[in-house]
């Protein structure tokens, strides 16, 4: 059964909040509302605390009561943070429950619509044939997905159904997953996912389409999220579900639990908090769209100034969920990293930052032969803060950090 919780993780040892508060941290994880996702471990959200380094006999607070607090709260009374995929900051349970239920009926419902994972290989190089080459680059990742005009009609079977084609069935399904769902009035819900990266270990094999249809990790997170907490009845039957009526029962049930949603981050802020999310372009867990709303509406209610003075937003290029993927995918995220310079390590830079005034710029990401660092280095590439997007210079090799430069978003 999925469980709601609050978890916190770092490195072993007592921390220090900006109350003044130690606690005993010993390897927790943070994450709002996740509890469906961290039971497979498959968040990397990490907490360090600058303020880890001070020793007092301050009366410890037990972690039980850390736990009871809500999401933001906790970032509120945290000194900085690094929040991977969004998890932290950004946890939107009853929407994002509601875009793996609609996914769910949109590849199932109809037998005919499901997309086996053998032709998750023909989607890929379809999308990198259509956009791969946008940034100057032919290297296997689109480096802006949401300049991609893909249309996923152009692999619509002619002669008959194959690996090569999608039927009419699985073309509607496609464009479905990508455009996320909507209400009956034609709004977002949640966002879709955007063109990349389809095909790998960590692509949509295991997330979306799964080894046969209703056994992906989706179907599974979003059915058993309204089974077992919103319903809370063992024979609820996800095909016959209305999504906008379960988007609805959810809110009421489950989102002043565990939804984090609130721009309003002053009070973080005001403690000194700093804060760097990222996400991975091409996450097939959580659309990395999300983590842009999310970075928008802190700016909106902020404004840029005011929202550039402690928080950071890095998108990652060819990633997807918190690693793997075609594009280079190691930037000391999962509390490891190439190196100890502050530009190849996003924990180094929240140091530097909150110690030192430095303000992050370019992060570096590194991409391992086989995401194996003992194989050595493929390709190194700039993570510029968003909305800037990195651009090859036209000359040099293009596998190397230095022949990029950070330019304006589009």
């Amino acid at each position: 059964m999925l469980q709601p919780r609050l978890l916190f993780q770092t490195y072993d040892g007592r921390i220090q909040d900006t109350a003044g508060q130690f606690l005993d941290v010993d390897k927790q994880s943070l994450a709002a509302g996740a509890g469906v996702v961290l039971s497979l471990d498959v968040v990397e959200a990490r907490v360090r605390l600058l303020a880890a380094r001070q020793r007092t006999d301050a009366a410890r607070e037990a972690s039980e009561a850390v736990r009871r607090t809500t999401a933001l709260d906790a970032l509120a009374r945290y000194e900085d943070l690094v929040a991977a995929q969004g998890e932290v900051a950004i946890a939107r349970e009853a929407l994002a429950g509601a875009k793996a239920l609609a996914d769910a009926q949109a590849t199932t419902l109809d037998p005919a619509s499901y997309i086996p994972s053998r032709k998750l290989p023909t989607i890929a190089k379809a999308v990198n044939a259509t956009c791969d080459a946008q940034d100057g680059v032919t290297d296997g990742v689109v480096n802006d997905p949401r300049r991609c005009p893909f249309d996923p009609a152009t692999l619509l079977c002619k002669e008959g159904d194959s690996e090569a084609c999608l039927t009419a069935p699985q073309v509607t399904a496609l464009k479905g997953l990508y455009r996320g769902p909507h209400d009956s009035r034609g709004r977002e819900i949640f966002p879709g996912y955007v063109p990349g990266a389809e095909e790998g270990r960590g692509g949509w094999g295991p997330w979306i389409t799964g080894p046969e249809p209703g056994k992906s990790l989706l179907f599974a997170f979003g059915v058993g999220y309204f089974t077992n907490m919103v319903y809370e009845k063992a024979d609820w039957n996800y095909k016959d579900a209305n999504i906008e009526q379960a988007l609805k029962a959810a809110e009421e049930k489950t989102a002043h639990k565990l939804d984090a949603t609130d721009p309003n981050l002053t009070a973080f802020k005001a403690r000194g908090g700093k804060l760097i999310l990222y996400h991975g372009w091409n996450d097939p867990a959580i659309s990395a769209l999300n983590t842009i709303h999310y970075y928008d509406s802190v700016v909106s209610r902020l404004g840029r100034p005011e929202t550039d003075a402690f928080v950071r937003l890095y998108m990652v290029p060819g990633m997807q969920h918190c690693g793997d993927g075609p594009g280079p995918n190691s930037f000391g995220q999962s509390g490891t990293a190439p190196s100890a310079e502050s530009q190849r390590d996003a924990f180094v830079s929240l140091e530097q930052w909150v110690e030192r005034g430095q303000a992050p710029s370019v992060i570096v990401a590194t991409k391992f032969v086989d995401d194996d660092s003992a194989k050595g280095v493929k390709a190194t590439r700039p993570l510029c803060p968003y909305p800037q997007t990195a651009t090859y210079k036209g000359q040099g090799d293009p596998n190397d950090a230095g022949n990029f430069v950070c330019s304006p978003g589009k």
